[in-house]
């Protein structure tokens, strides 16, 4: 989905704070093509983008669902975020690139039985809403199809 053309950013927002997720970023890393530039960027994705988004024609930002837990390991509140996502999409729509944002679509499942995993759910649905209402295009993957819904 994001193309060929080059000069292509990878904006990693993962963290290997344990073993697991270590070796998670490892496999991504090796398999990804020698020709895009990997940052890796768990909080600050705006200030990356106004730094470095007009240097690239491609970038993908992985994934949007561990920045926003990141922020809240991070003590940000729920109430702050919309306010992060819009200075976020602000500083995307400058970088005149095309941006490939991968997120995750936690209400598809069960009910989680936590209230802060249900909180976490709602706010990351409301991310979602607000990033898609922006997008020029969204999609859903679906067993490795994706599907597109705008």
């Amino acid at each position: 989905m994001a193309g060929q053309a080059g000069p292509r950013a990878f904006v990693a927002t993962g963290q290997p704070l344990d073993d697991e997720m270590a070796e998670r970023i490892r496999r991504h890393q090796a398999s990804r093509q020698a020709d895009w530039r990997t940052d890796e960027v768990p909080v600050d994705l705006a200030a990356w983008f106004d730094k470095q988004g007009r240097t690239y024609r491609t970038i993908l930002v992985d994934c949007l669902t561990l920045w926003l837990s990141n922020l809240q390991g991070r003590g940000v509140s729920d109430a702050q975020v919309p306010l992060l996502v819009s200075e976020l999409l602000r500083t995307m729509k400058a970088a005149k690139a095309r941006i490939v944002v991968v997120t995750n679509e936690l209400g598809l499942g069960l009910v989680p039985a936590e209230a802060a995993a249900r909180r976490f759910r709602d706010l990351a649905g409301r991310v979602n809403q607000q990033f898609a209402r922006e997008a020029d295009e969204v999609y859903v993957v679906v067993s490795g199809l994706p599907v597109r819904i705008k």
